[in-house]
């Protein structure tokens, strides 16, 4: 496979895969039937065919995908990828892992994934702006910052998320960059963001060889997959103190049995834009990596890559799930069977989505953290994240997968009450006012109806947040914000308010 790309090992599509990892731990924390046929299934699927012209004068009819698999933690949250092979079961699968990931790291989101099925590197620039913009213009309908939040994926980055940003602020009037994460730094992007996904895989291969008792500068790695993710990933293991012997592309790899300078391997694929010919090294296939003599091995790649035909193969002795889905339910039961320690991949490459979150917040609040801030608050996560499931498979003699699907009970994404706990707590506040008998009967009325007022421009207060002008930072509630103190409107509001936060209409 040395000179073919990569492209995912057909035993079993990733929806089959991740419907049976759910079913498997539905099994095992005894998961109420209702609840499983809930969660069995996505929320939402929408397909949609847009034509897009090309340099050349023609015309181009692309399709594209956007899944939400469960929005009852918060927004549905997810990526958008561009390659040849997407397809719509491969885009549930990723958006109902994304649930689990969400769930994982406990932040408050659901999941939801995208994809366009197109070859980026057959098209221009000019031409991936077109169908990007496109592209975002027909989804427009589901996603915003209170909605679904996209973020980069495979062969997508922060341009990608920058051009759907500003096609949606456009259809809008306002700018709107919580609608998307892993924007440039410069339009409201992250600190930290573009390295948080190989961060993370190495937080966790770092915290899984500290418990296996092997030291980084003993640890041999081989890194499938060299883009963001892969490369990221071999660059922060080898600062750690360990020795990468292999990485690969799509089209092949390269190996060393000595070691690999990733410094000069990116200085090399930067210059050359491709692995191959990288001097003291030997060329390998992608299938061939997974199976090299090395102590840890990371798939970061695309999904299906570690299956029944080469798991027995492995010579690693720890597997960090860098991608999504690299392993199927086959060779998951042969590394289990083997004791090989596997760290998947919802726990693995949640780094990425926990940054994405707190850029989302930042987004919201307008107020910036530093890279040392967001990284210290990422590993404190990821952390601790690793040694609940660490002791559950410790207290259950569990593998690390099972280990986090026991956990999974503790943190539903479907919670009793849901989505409608607080509209009911509004409306039984509102009759235990009504019935109340006594002098404060009216007081009590009107303080509820205010809180309720309140609470609904407070929504609409961040849904238009800094549509017009930079929210003013203090102690004091925003002066323009009105009812959305959770009491009485206040009494001056400054002259744009109605231009500036604009209440949500009706309610809520």
């Amino acid at each position: 496979m040395s000179a073919t790309e990569l492209r995912p090992v057909v035993e079993a599509d990733e929806w089959r895969t991740a419907q049976s990892q759910f079913d498997e731990a539905a099994e095992l924390i005894k998961l109420e039937p209702w609840l499983r046929e809930v969660l069995r299934e996505v929320q939402r699927e929408f397909t949609c065919h847009f034509p897009v012209k090309l340099d050349s004068g023609h015309t181009r009819v692309f399709t594209g995908y956007r899944v939400q698999h469960n929005i009852n933690r918060g927004p549905a949250k997810g990526g958008i990828r561009y390659h040849p092979d997407v397809s719509l079961n491969e885009v549930k699968a990723l958006a109902m892992w994304m649930t689990w990931k969400c769930a994982v790291v406990n932040i408050p989101f659901g999941g939801a994934k995208g994809g366009i099925i197109v070859n980026p590197r057959e098209l221009s620039l000019n031409e991936l702006e077109h169908m990007t913009r496109r592209f975002a213009t027909e989804i427009s309908i589901l996603i915003g910052s209170d909605r679904d939040i996209p973020a980069p994926d495979v062969n997508t980055d922060g341009q990608t998320m920058a051009w759907i940003m500003d096609t949606l602020s456009m259809h809008l009037g306002y700018s709107v960059p919580a609608s998307v994460t892993g924007k440039p730094v410069e339009v409201g992007g992250s600190a930290g963001r573009i390295e948080a996904t190989g961060r993370g895989v190495t937080i966790c291969a770092v915290a899984a060889l500290e418990h296996l008792g092997r030291a980084p500068h003993q640890t041999r790695v081989a890194v499938q997959g060299f883009g963001n993710v892969g490369s990221i990933s071999a660059k922060l293991l080898e600062e750690a103190g360990c020795t990468v012997v292999a990485v690969s592309e799509d089209y092949g790899g390269i190996y060393n049995p000595l070691g690999l300078s990733i410094k000069r391997v990116l200085e090399y694929r930067a210059r050359e834009k491709t692995l191959k010919g990288f001097p003291g090294a030997q060329e390998i296939g992608n299938q061939e990596l997974l199976t090299v003599d090395c102590d840890l091995l990371v798939p970061a790649a695309i999904g299906n890559q570690l299956t029944s035909r080469n798991a027995r193969d492995v010579k690693a002795t720890l597997i960090v799930e860098g991608a999504n889905g690299p392993t199927t339910p086959e060779a998951d039961a042969i590394f289990r069977e083997r004791g090989i320690f596997l760290v998947p991949d919802i726990l693995a490459n949640a780094g990425g989505v926990t940054v994405s979150y707190f850029e989302w917040v930042q987004d919201l609040q307008s107020f910036f953290w530093s890279e040392h801030e967001v990284n210290q608050k990422l590993k404190a996560i990821l952390s601790r994240a690793f040694n609940e499931v660490l002791k559950t498979r410790e207290e259950r003699k569990l593998d690390m997968r099972m280990a986090w699907d026991h956990r999974r009970g503790d943190r539903p994404a479907v919670l009793p009450g849901g989505i409608w706990g607080v509209r009911l707590q509004r409306r039984e506040g509102f009759r235990r006012a009504l019935h109340r008998r006594g002098p404060h009967r009216d007081r009590d009325l009107a303080r509820h109806r205010a809180c309720v007022r309140g609470a609904d421009a407070l929504a609409g207060h961040h849904h238009q947040h800094r549509a017009f002008r930079p929210h003013v930072h203090s102690s004091d509630p925003c002066p323009h914000r009105g009812a959305g103190s959770l009491g009485p409107a206040r009494g001056e509001r400054g002259p744009d308010f109605r231009r500036h936060h604009l209440p949500r209409q009706g309610g809520g």
